[in-house]
């Protein structure tokens, strides 16, 4: 049986700049961080007593005799890509919902793909899991989404992630001192606004013309240098929450199916009661909104949104991690990681599937 546990992630600043369509062109960068919150997957051979072959759980059953019959895309998407052939039971288990926003379809797969390479005796690195991550979504499943998801799912922590035209990714942890990162906590309140939508549909209607929103990119992109030099001086932090306000101004303009009517009254309600900034997370549309909110305005803020559900979290400083590793020793041997700790390991191991063009690095 093998455990993941992999973070949700909060984009601050930058997204739409990480879709390749956009980078590979002219480059990017976000400032994200992880979460508290994650998605769990348990991952185990399935015995060969049952008339099916694998079995998926998550919102749905499946019991399938191949993985082409699997109906879920990245279940399906990553069991081919490496090259699965024993029976496979897979279990998902997440903390918050799906289509909200969080990054939580590439905490799946990049997830998945932890435990798959644990379960074939494998333990790969977070630019790895990056990499695969990335070219399940976006090559194999041709899905409309962009890079910083998996970067932010496999490594965890708060990083300034740039894109080159290259294709290459850079992951840079930003180091701050823990009173302004406790700051910052503090003065961020997450509310689950109930409206599910999935990531790339809202993105198809303003990516595959990214061209002709060159000056609001370029605006998003140049205020990620803007909140790092904020957060890293020793100014009013509020300014961090003002900029967010300019940043979800610029979004919006990308297409009308970034807001709504009720998230704009939303969002209008949190501002009149404090709220000094803010957006929809992810690509927009629903699911949750963030919000830059003085600590002494929360009470104001969390009153003039009665109808929404109030989720406090804390960063979190780690990415994908197999919190529980055990495999029958009948059919394994013992061997150890990178750092030298001891897990058990199938003898069936094998070359992973070639990996994504563009690596992924991780600065100091």
């Amino acid at each position: 049986m093998i455990i993941t546990r992999t973070p949700f992630r909060l984009s601050f600043f930058g997204g739409g700049t990480d879709y390749p369509a956009w980078y590979r062109a002219h480059g990017g960068a976000v400032l994200a961080t992880t979460i508290d919150k994650y998605c769990y997957i348990s991952c185990r051979e399935l015995p060969p007593f049952f008339e099916h072959k694998i079995r998926i759980v998550y919102s749905k059953i499946e019991n399938c005799s191949s993985v082409d019959d699997i109906a879920h895309p990245a279940a399906r998407a990553v069991l081919q890509y490496l090259d699965v052939r024993r029976g496979i039971e897979i279990h998902h288990d997440g903390d918050l919902p799906a289509r909200s926003g969080m990054g939580s379809s590439s905490a799946f797969t990049v997830g998945l793909l932890n435990a798959v390479h644990a379960l074939q005796g494998r333990m790969v690195s977070g630019e790895t899991l990056a990499e695969q991550g990335i070219r399940v979504e976006q090559e194999l499943l041709k899905e409309t989404v962009g890079s910083q998801d998996q970067v932010c799912a496999a490594h965890g922590g708060f990083n300034h992630v740039t894109f080159s035209t290259s294709g290459a990714i850079t992951v840079r942890p930003v180091i701050l001192p823990r009173a302004r990162l406790e700051e910052l906590n503090a003065s961020l309140m997450l509310f689950y606004t109930g409206i599910k939508r999935t990531a790339a549909t809202v993105a198809d209607t303003y990516v595959p013309n990214l061209e002709a929103k060159k000056r609001e990119l370029r605006l998003i992109r140049d205020m990620v240098d803007e909140s790092l030099q904020i957060l890293c001086g020793s100014g009013d932090l509020a300014d961090f929450g003002r900029l967010m306000h300019e940043s979800w101004q610029a979004k919006r303009s990308l297409s009308p199916a970034v807001s709504s009517g009720p998230i704009d009254a939303m969002y209008a309600a949190a501002q009149s009661a404090g709220a000094l900034g803010g957006k929809i997370t992810g690509a927009g549309g629903g699911g949750f909104l963030l919000l830059f909110v003085p600590p002494g305005r929360r009470k104001e803020v969390r009153n003039a949104l009665p109808d929404l559900l109030h989720v406090p979290f804390a960063f979190e400083p780690a990415g994908s991690r197999v919190i529980f590793y055990d495999v029958d020793p009948d059919y394994s041997h013992v061997d150890a990681d990178a750092h030298g700790r001891t897990f058990v390991a199938s003898r069936e191991m094998h070359e992973p599937a070639r990996e994504s063009a563009g690596p992924v690095t991780r600065s100091p």
